[in-house]
């Protein structure tokens, strides 16, 4: 039958993370068990207060939530901003709640881009996140990808860019602590991003999910440096354990929040309450989120110990990075991220993402989530090791004949 479809939903049919479930469901059939580091959807068990919170504001009686969400909770949300970022947030006009930071990334090219416009580019530095891209084509905005070098910290060269490309620009996205491969950003990074904004008149969007997830120094963002022609996007996913609460934010200059929220009703609306009560419990509370940050440290530690051992002699090396759960693993020369990450999969039951499902760019690296239990990470480590094993084995015999 020839029924209508919006072409890009072909165009984008295979999110990369469906296509590993699949191969992982493909094996799990034949007995095998899988250990999954591709998602990064965290084990760890949410906290009681929390979950607490949520039980005890269940109603018995549900209605529709606001748009806006509670008052209570866009109030807990600038406080922690001031509290975590030194910056003051009105409540009211710059914080609107999000069903996770996904819903809001994918849904804020509908509110920012004219598709009928000149200036329709959205810059994604990349390796990225898809849903950058897939939001911007979605809305009938440009896509451009900014390659993201090694050699520079995976940190976009900004002042490389041509002034037409940011005369075009409506959206710059940026994503530090980065996914994938974990780099952290300077505070004069964002600067320089707000100072090109107002010169050439586009909105730097700051997708700051992994902000708490840090070994060194504490993250900064995008607020600091300016709420105006700036919007940053946060998530309870990663630094309360809350991925199935569907719970985050935007926040920042209150002219787009407030286009956004305007936007919103067509969309549907704010969490259910009771969610929204989880959710203010966990903004107003870091002492759970420094157990989870050391419970990550932990995982983080062991890896590292795996790969500086056994990984080198085999040709895989991690990029320095202090901030994530990840692990960006560069793979030997000789192979590729896509025949890596299915040798892991079929050889040693460990599921991985290969570096170029996170865009061209990110060929030659594979990107470990280290979310599973430390015990079930002990395990997929020891895994991954006797397949570095049986690599180095037949690179020693190679190089003998």
């Amino acid at each position: 039958m020839n029924l209508p479809a919006n072409p890009l939903v072909g165009m984008f049919a295979t999110y990369p993370f469906v296509e590993i479930e699949k191969k992982k469901r493909a094996l799990m059939e034949r007995g095998v068990e899988v250990i999954d580091l591709s998602i990064g959807d965290p084990r760890e068990i949410t906290p009681a207060f929390i979950a607490d919170a949520l039980k005890a504001h269940v109603p018995a009686r549900s209605s529709y939530p606001t748009v806006l969400g509670r008052r209570s909770l866009r109030e807990a949300i600038a406080r922690w901003c001031e509290r975590r970022f030194g910056v003051t947030l009105d409540p009211e006009t710059q914080v609107l709640p999000a069903n996770g930071s996904k819903e809001a990334v994918f849904n804020i090219h509908l509110a920012l881009v004219d598709p009928s416009a000149a200036r329709r580019r959205v810059v994604i530095p990349s390796p990225a996140y898809p849903v950058y891209e897939r939001g911007a084509a979605f809305a009938g905005g440009v896509p451009t990808l900014l390659p993201l070098a090694r050699a520079n910290g995976f940190v976009p060269d900004l002042d490389a860019v041509p002034v037409q490309v940011w005369n075009e620009t409506a959206i710059l996205w940026l994503n530090y602590p980065h996914n994938p491969t974990g780099a952290s950003a300077t505070q004069a990074l964002y600067d320089k991003a707000l100072e090109l904004a107002h010169r050439h008149g586009f909105v730097v969007l700051s997708d700051e999910a992994y902000s708490e997830l840090t070994f060194g120094a504490p993250a900064p963002s995008l607020l600091s440096s300016g709420t105006e022609r700036a919007l940053v996007f946060q998530t309870l996913s990663k630094r309360s354990a809350m991925t199935g609460y569907r719970s985050g934010f935007v926040a920042g200059d209150p002219e787009l929040v407030a286009t956004f929220r305007a936007l919103r009703p067509n969309l549907g609306v704010a969490t259910p309450e009771f969610v929204q009560h989880a959710a203010e419990a966990a903004w107003n509370d870091e002492a759970h989120v420094e157990a989870l940050r050391e419970t990550f440290r932990q995982k983080r530690d062991d890896a590292l110990a795996v790969f500086n051992k056994e990984g080198r002699g085999a040709g895989f090396e991690v990029v320095p990075n202090d901030a994530t759960f990840y692990l960006w693993i560069a793979v030997p020369k000789d192979t590729t991220s896509g025949a890596e990450a299915d040798r892991w999969l079929q050889h040693a039951g460990v599921a991985v993402v290969p570096g170029e499902a996170m865009g061209e760019t990110g060929e030659g690296y594979l990107r470990l989530a280290l979310v599973p239990t430390r015990e079930e990470c002990r395990t997929a480590l020891s895994r991954i090791a006797r397949v570095f094993g049986a690599r180095s084995h037949v690179t020693s015999e190679r190089k003998r004949t």
